[in-house]
């Protein structure tokens, strides 16, 4: 039997949990943000496709810079929160996911074809190690981990695919659920699964924010059309549980607690870890459920509650900041 489905398994991590709870109460404040920002116009995948470093034209080239980007979108933090990874593009210092765009776009500026499946199948760690030079003195995280993932990048896409993202896509006839199927069937960096008290479960959250970011790209035509686009969940990363634990929609345990004030790295795949995860899938899912109630005629799904909750993060970082997030390395957030 395979893992259970990325909505199911937050359920049943729910219903199981020791360390991790949600509070009614704290959903109800995270609804109040995220329906304040569609008020103001600020949640959609325009907000995606307007910033400066994701790309502009609309094309096979657009959807193979998607999944490259985000193969790779995984562990920016660093222990001292005051030194960052970071890659200045354009004059303007990046940090974060968007260090990485940053210095894709700087490779690309400089002629490396890293679009390219064949060219990143034989990648070599000295290439990567200089396609993802810091413009600060802390180094990307999990450097050798990225050059693994991008060598299967290649040689998958090469040798399935004739070395376009997009010829997989077209496949799938427009269903996310089977592009995210052959994403994680065939990419083993995408196979973010644990289990958890005996159950196989899955979050599968870069494979989810692949397909999102399609669909946002696109704005949800050509390529980014998704007739089942509704059946993705949250995106379980390290930032969107520290805003819900900031807005009180998480709560934990005064172990846990003690653990992520003590910026203690979690193993991956351990039971608090996967408590945190299922926690934020499943809070996501009653943040959505309770903008429902209170727009019935609009179509918010969980992509756009976790952009939401992803973005208040980043433009209030310094409010949040107090609250710790949890830490672990890993390839899959």
């Amino acid at each position: 039997m395979g893992a259970l489905s990325p909505r199911d398994s937050a359920d049943y991590i729910v219903k199981n949990a020791r360390d991790v709870a949600i509070d009614q109460g704290g959903i109800c404040k995270v609804a109040d943000v995220v329906l304040d920002c569609y008020n103001r116009g600020l949640v959609g995948t325009h907000a995606w496709r307007d910033h400066p470093l994701h790309p502009k034209v609309v094309d096979d080239s657009a959807a193979q810079w998607v999944f490259l980007v985000d193969a790779l979108n995984f562990n920016f933090w660093s222990k001292d929160s005051t030194y960052k990874y970071a890659v200045r593009w354009n004059g303007t210092l990046h940090t974060g996911y968007f260090s990485l765009c940053a210095a894709v776009a700087r490779a690309l500026e400089e002629g490396v074809p890293l679009l390219s499946a064949e060219f990143c199948r034989s990648i070599s760690l000295q290439q990567v190690e200089q396609i993802f030079r810091s413009d600060t003195n802390v180094e990307i995280p999990l450097l050798t981990e990225r050059h693994k993932v991008l060598q299967e990048w290649g040689r998958v896409l090469s040798n399935m695919y004739g070395g376009s993202f997009a010829n997989c896509i077209r496949e799938c006839e427009n269903s996310c659920q089977t592009l995210l199927g052959k994403v994680v069937e065939n990419f083993t960096s995408f196979q973010d699964e644990g289990t958890f008290d005996g159950v196989r479960v899955s979050f599968y959250k870069r494979a989810q924010i692949l397909v999102a970011d399609l669909w946002s790209c696109f704005d949800g035509k050509g390529l980014g059309h998704f007739e089942d686009i509704g059946m993705l969940t949250a995106f379980a990363d390290y930032r969107v549980p520290q805003v819900l634990a900031y807005f009180g929609a998480l709560r934990y345990s005064s172990q846990l607690s003690s653990l992520l004030a003590k910026g203690s790295i979690l193993e991956s795949g351990s039971r608090e870890e996967m408590e945190i995860r299922g926690a934020t899938i499943h809070a996501c899912e009653l943040v959505r459920e309770e903008l429902r109630k209170r727009m019935p005629s609009e179509k918010i799904n969980s992509i756009l509650v976790d952009y939401c909750l992803w973005d208040y993060r980043r433009q209030h970082a310094n409010e949040v900041e107090h609250i710790p997030f949890h830490r672990v390395r890993c390839i899959y957030y």
